[in-house]
């Protein structure tokens, strides 16, 4: 396994553990930031694939989360959430796909979420950016496997990032109860499977929940 891979929300503590594993495994690694890719702005993004000579491994891990109950939700909130989450995912795999063909492989792997699947109070824009995410990934996968490029999603569940630092102990403790294995995943556990995966040619179009959740929402 060897070539270029991008990590989009590269200041992530996530991103941070992917960008070390696929180094490890032989990638070279770049892992942008938001200052130096936002991925909501389409020139943006076309200016910073269109430098890249070729591109074997999209992580689209750019994200933010706003929660709000839908009825008291402003535009700008679900806006900027649907931007960030799945539009941007679609612009930076858009720019990766031409060049994925050029070559005639390629992967995109989405970081998606349990909420994209089941829904969440207060949730409605990420769930909804999230359920998009997945209906993206199958159809690029549809779309472009005939020319050697694939698109996978991981759904990572619940980790201790900035994205979370804002729980209660009582809100992770009601977390816990919906977990058959009472224990969560690490993000080195998750670019664990983020390298085991891209090195799974014969792999596509599929979901990949990596915690112990059946079925409910906690």
């Amino acid at each position: 396994m060897a070539g270029t891979a991008v990590i989009t929300g590269g200041e992530g503590g996530l991103a941070r553990a992917i960008a070390v594993a696929l180094g490890a495994a032989g990638y070279d690694v770049l892992s942008p930031g938001r200052g130096e890719l936002d991925v909501c702005d389409a020139e943006a993004v076309a200016a910073y694939f269109g430098k890249l000579e070729g591109i074997d491994l999209l992580v689209n891990n750019a994200g933010v989360a706003r929660h709000e109950l839908m009825v008291k939700m402003e535009d700008a909130v679900w806006e900027e959430v649907v931007a960030t989450n799945l539009r941007g995912a679609f612009l930076c795999s858009r720019a990766a796909v031409k060049l994925m063909a050029r070559a005639r492989r390629g992967h995109i792997l989405n970081i998606g979420s349990y909420t994209g699947t089941y829904g969440a109070v207060g949730q409605a824009n990420y769930a909804a950016a999230k359920s998009g995410l997945i209906g993206l990934t199958k159809s690029v996968a549809l779309e472009m496997g005939k020319r050697g490029v694939r698109a996978n999603v991981i759904l990572p569940g619940f980790l201790e990032t900035k994205m979370t630092a804002h729980l209660s102990e009582a809100q992770w403790a009601e977390i816990m109860e919906g977990h058959a294995l009472d224990r969560l995943n690490t993000v080195e556990d998750v670019a664990t499977f983020v390298v085991a995966v891209d090195g799974m040619e014969a792999v596509s179009g599929q979901v990949f929940q990596l915690d112990s959740r059946v079925g409910r929402q906690w």
